[in-house]
């Protein structure tokens, strides 16, 4: 537990250190705050779940990779934006509707297309993290079309360094970054340790052990984050924050672990491609008639999100111990509460129309 909760704190201290090195360098350079929100922010909320990632393919544990950006996701939308909007119901950008939740959902498309073979290839990883890349400076470009009151939003969250402050100079911004770097690989190392430690005390795998510890362990960050913007009244903040770190987790994690797998790649493991990538890409698409219906997160949408989350840690946890109580439980959510949900979510698509777009294109 020392180890787990030690490499969790290095997890996040060396998030904050990268985000604040290098969004400050990059102001230094002359780079817009709105690209710096848009890249560096939103990228670094996600490094611990990168540098976990990485480093357990390194140590031979592709399950919890995989796992980790997996469970990720699902807590990412559920969890996150459930407490979230359970604080303050959560307004929706049109861009999320229209761009970001589309691409979150074509990402977790292509995960299990290109997982259908059981394994994510060297070549898989690199098409991932290409497509990365891509969409990194498709943001870029996008950005300079913003208008000034976009601009003006994230120059308040992220101000340059006044001339003299102790992180305005170069050598302490670099210094800044290593130290998130050693930060985040130290961290990743403790934490993947502690999770193979918790698997055999527990007596599950390792795969589950990364779809809910290290999962929630790594998305610490986004909580932080998004719950802040919920309480400081930035809730496109704290949407947009969820929605670009899933993206991220796919493109940037999945893409990276696949590239230092090498030629044995990331084999997938039976129940993940059966059950647990289908409830990512489920989740996924739930965010679009949440979005649409008043372009906003309800309290009630929120509290339904914490719920379906509770019974798939529950689903995970009985699995794995091959309880009594499984098939009574999974009868229930399947022949009763999905459908519920399904019909509740439909009906009231269509009798709440979306708002009308008052914030431009």
């Amino acid at each position: 537990m020392i180890m787990f909760l030690g490499g969790l704190a290095l997890l996040v201290i060396g998030a904050n250190l990268l985000v604040r090195g290098s969004s400050r360098l990059a102001l230094s350079f002359g780079i817009s705050p709105l690209v710096v929100g848009l890249t560096i922010v939103a990228f670094g909320t996600s490094a611990p779940e990168m540098a976990v990632s990485v480093g357990a393919v390194l140590d031979g544990k592709t399950d919890i990779a995989i796992g980790n950006v997996v469970g990720s996701n699902i807590l990412n939308v559920l969890f996150i934006l459930g407490l979230s909007a359970l604080i303050a119901p959560l307004v929706v950008n049109i861009q999320l509707v229209r761009q970001e939740v589309p691409i979150m959902l074509g990402a977790s498309l292509l995960l299990l297309a290109l997982g259908l073979d059981g394994r994510v290839s060297f070549l898989d990883g690199g098409f991932l993290f290409m497509l990365l890349v891509g969409y990194t400076v498709f943001l870029v470009v996008q950005s300079r079309r913003e208008t000034q009151a976009s601009r003006d939003a994230y120059a308040d969250e992220i101000q340059p360094a006044d001339a003299g402050a102790w992180d305005s100079r170069l050598p302490v911004q670099l210094l800044l970054i290593g130290a998130g770097l050693a930060a985040l690989v130290l961290g990743s190392d403790y934490l993947v340790q502690a999770a193979v430690g918790f698997a055999k005390a527990m007596g599950v795998s390792d795969l589950v052990i990364g779809l809910t510890i290290v999962a929630a362990g790594t998305s610490m960050p986004e909580v932080a984050t998004s719950i802040t913007a919920a309480l400081k009244g930035e809730r496109d903040i704290a949407v947009g924050n969820v929605v670009g770190s899933n993206t991220f987790n796919i493109l940037g994690c999945v893409g990276l672990s696949g590239l230092v797998s090498g030629g044995l790649g990331l084999p997938l493991a039976p129940s993940l491609l059966a059950f647990d990538i289908w409830v990512m890409l489920a989740v996924a698409l739930a965010c679009l008639p949440v979005f649409l219906t008043g372009r906003e997160i309800a309290r009630w949408e929120g509290a339904l999100f914490l719920g379906y989350y509770g019974a798939y840690v529950a689903y995970l946890i009985l699995a794995a111990q091959q309880h009594d109580a499984l098939p009574a439980f999974s009868g229930i959510m399947l022949g009763f509460v999905v459908p519920l949900t399904v019909v509740t979510l439909v009906v009231v698509l269509v009798r709440r129309p979306a708002a009308p777009d008052t914030r431009g294109p």
